[in-house]
């Protein structure tokens, strides 16, 4: 698949801070162009930006209803209610519940936690959930990453006499749920600064809240980030404002001192001893926790999360590894079956979207399966199978900068539930409305998707020589970390690179392994997927490269070397 390259263009403004923050802080300009990008403008700020601190987190009572919500649960412990802690099945959910249940078991043993089944009672909160509240003598329930919708299911646990505090991070609908509080800083009545929390990043903000007014040292909350780096970084968040600052000390924490239900993951992931970094997190702890919900219980996840049994721990840890390479198996076969059916289509190379379905798929891989597809397409993506009755339901990946939540939304007549943001969505509808669906949401994405929109796009930091890349750049990247959306990390481009004298095709043909120069300057690198054009340079011709900055360590000896997200060939 063909992929556009699009250097970052500086301002005016931006190319003069650039050179300013060059001299003044004797780095090169390239690195001064990586700061300048990022809003930095003075060397204070420079300064400020690679050592946040937590003193700049907003005050959580900035956030709507949040006086109310710890009111109402200051009063739950002042009068030993029994209290829940209830969340989301994915990382972002068990996280916060862990989160919150580890916060408030310091302040009451009365506490018990509930994660639904993604089967039998689906994303949000359940009228199962409800009833398991009431049977278990809950007169509080906290809702973590879910409930902004619940409007009905708040009118049931109003019934039942059953507070519940909403802490969620999704587009709210017209109306919201009448409760004891709603936090929720995408309210178009909250004022709070940042608008990007994830749902265990809300949680927090509670739990700071409740410290605040309690008198409790803010440490006691903040040993907790590892947990909301966990989920930042899962849930695809931005890492920009609050976010990077709470993943910045999240993953410090995280490294220092891990959690013995966190180390134990690490373990069964091999990266017990490394330094973690978010990629870690997104790559190899996440989709760990994921599994649990996906394909046994979410429940488990927080067991793990929670406990301080470090014998346990592993067990738990072992299982859950276990059920992430069942999902593994079941996310190949989805995938292969999608592309199959696609294929098939006599109309899927002219269509703006990819809709597909299948009543035999695991429900809980439909997501994964759709970014597989969206990556091998590029378009608008939705993946079903069958839940209850004649209901499907399924999950939406976009591309680029498409909403792919507005366009859900404009078949929302069609559907029965449907909740999530702009990059990603879940839905259910009757079966018998999908090919109605299917053919409204062409409609709505055909006309409103635009043509750079339906091509992948690399965005490039800046062009750059080989021999800026040396290990003065790379601490200045390592001090802009941690990375991710909005803080993407640096992709360079290099042009006219040959061969050195040791490129070569590895792992039967399929990588490449990179030994280049722009004939003054040589670097070796690594190209996954691209053992195809070893001969290109084998023979004496250049190539563009778009790539990462990375070390690499090799028997005992670190090099820098080029990590390869795209090459062109140059004839």
């Amino acid at each position: 698949m063909e992929v556009n390259w699009q250097i970052k263009k500086l301002t005016a403004e931006e190319q003069t801070a650039a050179e300013r923050l060059s001299n003044k802080l004797e780095i090169s300009l390239v690195a001064g162009r990586l700061l300048a990008g990022r809003g930095i403008r003075t060397a204070a700020e420079a300064r400020a930006y690679i050592r946040p601190s937590l003193d700049s987190l907003h005050d959580p009572f900035l956030m709507r209803d949040m006086s109310a919500a710890v009111d109402r649960l200051c009063c739950a412990i002042d009068r030993h209610e029994r209290i829940m802690v209830y969340g989301d099945y994915d990382v972002d959910g068990t996280t916060a519940v862990a989160l919150m249940y580890s916060f408030l078991r310091t302040q009451t043993d009365n506490l018990v936690y509930y994660i639904p089944d993604r089967y039998t009672e689906g994303y949000g909160i359940s009228a199962k959930g409800i009833n398991t509240a009431k049977e278990k003598g809950c007169s509080l329930v906290i809702a973590l990453d879910c409930g902004i919708k619940a409007v009905d299911k708040m009118e049931y646990a109003n019934s039942l006499g059953i507070d519940f505090i909403i802490c969620d991070h999704h587009t709210p609908g017209d109306i919201l749920p009448k409760t004891v509080a709603v936090l929720n800083m995408k309210r178009n009545d909250c004022l709070y600064p940042f608008k990007e929390l994830s749902g265990c990043g809300v949680g927090f903000k509670l739990a700071q809240a409740y410290a605040q007014r309690r008198g409790i040292e803010p440490q006691e909350v903040y040993k907790l980030l590892p947990l909301l780096a966990m989920s930042i970084a899962s849930d695809i968040v931005p890492v920009t404002g609050e976010n990077r600052v709470l993943a910045f000390y999240g993953l410090r924490a995280l490294n220092a001192r891990p959690s013995v239900g966190i180390k134990a993951i690490m373990q069964v992931a091999g990266i017990e001893g490394k330094t973690i970094t978010i990629s870690d997190l997104v790559y190899k702890i996440g989709p760990r926790i994921n599994a649990a919900g996906r394909i046994k219980s979410g429940a488990e996840a927080v067991r793990l999360l929670i406990t301080d049994d470090a014998d346990a721990a592993l067990q738990f840890a072992q299982d859950i590894d276990s059920y992430n390479q069942n999902r593994r198996d079941f996310d190949s076969k989805t995938t292969d079956e999608a592309l199959e059916q696609l294929q098939n289509d006599p109309m899927n190379a002219s269509m703006h979207t990819t809709v597909v379905y299948s009543p035999d798929w695991h429900k809980g891989v439909v997501g994964i399966a759709a970014s597989r597809l969206t990556e091998t397409y590029y378009r608008p993506t939705i993946v079903l199978t069958a839940g209850d009755d004649d209901i499907i339901s399924g999950s939406a990946r976009s591309v680029s900068d498409f909403d792919i939540y507005t366009a859900i939304d404009s078949c929302r007549d069609l559907l029965t539930n449907f909740g999530g943001h702009k990059f990603a969505a879940g839905l259910s509808m009757h079966k018998a409305d999908l090919p109605e669906f299917k053919r409204r949401f062409e409609q709505y994405v055909a006309s409103h998707i635009t043509p750079e929109q339906q091509v992948p796009t690399l965005d490039i930091e800046a062009e750059v020589e080989l021999s800026d890349m040396n290990w003065k750049m790379y601490k200045i990247l390592q001090c802009l970390e941690p990375f991710g959306p909005g803080n993407e990390r640096p992709l360079f481009l290099c042009r006219n690179l040959i061969n050195n004298r040791n490129t070569r095709a590895v792992s039967d043909r399929k990588h490449l392994h990179l030994d280049l120069t722009d004939r003054t300057v040589a670097m070796d690198g690594i190209a996954f997927g691209q053992g195809d054009k070893a001969t290109h340079l084998q023979n004496g011709k250049s190539i563009d490269i778009c790539f990462y900055l990375e070390e690499n360590s090799f028997h005992g000896r670190t090099t820098l070397q080029m990590n390869a997200q795209d090459i062109k060939l140059v004839e």
